[in-house]
C-alpha cells in the first residue's frame, strides 16, 4: 500500500508540473492572419507577426502579400486579452482578441468583427 501511495504521489506531481507549464505558455507571439469583416472597402485581410522582446509584446502589420504595411505601436495585454494599436491610412486604430483554442482568436477591430489563425511554420 505504501508503494502505491509513493507512485500516487509521484504520478499527481508530474500532472500538476505539466498543468503549471502548459498554462504558463505565451499565447500572442507569432503570425496570425485575420480577417476584419464588413469594412467600408470590403473585408480586410492582415497578418500580425508578434514577438516578445524583453517583456513586452510588440511587432508589425503585413498585407496579404507579407509587405510590411505599419509597426504596432503598443500592445495591452490584460488577463487573456491583447489590444494591439498600429496605425493604417493615417488613423490610428486598435484590433482587440480573445483567444478562442490555440490557434484562433476573435475579436474586433473599430466596430467590426474579426477572426483570426494562427500561421504555423512553413504555412503560406
Amino acid at each position: 500500500m505504501k508503494k502505491f501511495k509513493t507512485i500516487l504521489l509521484v504520478f499527481l506531481s508530474l500532472f500538476a508540473v505539466v498543468s503549471a507549464k502548459a498554462q504558463t505558455k505565451d499565447y500572442y507571439p507569432g503570425k496570425w492572419d485575420v480577417m476584419v469583416f464588413g469594412t467600408p472597402n470590403g473585408d480586410a485581410r492582415l497578418t500580425f507577426v508578434l514577438e516578445r522582446k524583453d517583456g513586452k509584446l510588440g511587432g508589425v502589420v503585413q498585407d496579404s502579400t507579407g509587405k510590411e504595411t505599419a509597426k504596432i505601436t503598443q500592445v495591452d495585454e490584460k488577463d487573456k486579452t491583447a489590444t494591439i494599436s498600429f496605425t493604417t491610412q493615417g488613423y490610428d486604430v486598435a484590433l482587440t482578441i480573445d483567444p478562442v483554442d490555440e490557434d484562433h482568436v476573435k475579436g474586433s477591430l473599430a466596430s467590426f468583427d474579426a477572426k483570426g489563425t494562427r500561421k504555423k511554420e512553413g504555412q503560406f
